[in-house]
């Protein structure tokens, strides 16, 4: 038999010396040893003894944040000896090692981390004038690596220098140390033509940097007021 699928690097290796890879752009490779937290439903195929299992809130005030806000990405704590793929919605997948320091990232974008890395659920202060972009991101911080999910190639825009401003909607996320400020674009003349779709964006300006996906993803279903900030 013959096919272009048998070359080597669509070819799943046996062992792996690597705790975290990548077995391409769209799909992530992880070592099992120590356990990994990951959205649930993202695992596309493993090999050797694993086990998942539903993580929990650990907290009541992190299960009260989980329960009103619309950045809720449900977790799986995968656990064992062996090798995890993971996947979600054909995706490109990268990869961040936390130093000490610490990262916000929508709960959408979100694939898995460390479950050595310490997490939360944060409230984004000043989201309460966009009713329909949710309120809450997910903040992950120690040593260990996160590895996040964008719909096409993202953008690194640094904070330093100048303030940044972005789509709600396009944001995977930003250095922890930042705290955004809500920007509302709306006008009157605006609003009489039919709007913009520009109507609130988020301002960042200081030390760090903002990560920025070329998509606004997925419209919430009709009727529907979820989406959130991330997704």
């Amino acid at each position: 038999m013959r096919s272009q699928l048998f070359d080597a690097k669509h070819t799943a290796p046996l062992t792996s010396q690597e705790r975290w890879a990548s077995q391409s752009s769209k799909m992530l490779r992880v070592g099992l040893g120590p356990d990994v937290l990951a959205a649930k439903g993202a695992m596309v195929a493993y090999t050797g003894q694993l086990t998942f299992q539903h993580e929990g809130s650990g907290s009541m005030g992190r299960l009260v944040r989980r329960m009103i806000s619309s950045d809720d990405a449900p977790l799986m704590r995968v656990a064992g000896q062996g090798l995890c793929y993971f996947a979600r919605l054909n995706e490109d997948i990268f990869m961040i090692e936390l130093e000490g320091d610490s990262i916000s990232i929508g709960g959408s974008n979100l694939l898995a981390f460390d479950a050595s890395l310490s997490w939360d659920i944060k409230r984004v202060q000043g989201a309460g004038a966009m009713a329909s972009a949710g309120l809450f991101n997910t903040v992950l911080e120690g040593r260990g690596t996160v590895a996040i999910t964008s719909d096409g190639p993202p953008m690194l825009m640094d904070c330093s220098q100048q303030p940044v401003f972005v789509d709600p909607q396009a944001i995977l996320g930003w250095s922890a140390n930042l705290v955004p400020s809500v920007v509302n674009s709306m006008n009157i003349r605006s609003m009489l033509r039919g709007g913009t779709g520009e109507a609130f964006q988020l301002a960042f300006h200081g030390p760090g940097f903002v990560i920025v996906q070329p998509s606004e993803g997925a419209p919430a279903p009709a009727g529907s007021s979820g989406g959130g900030l991330f997704g």
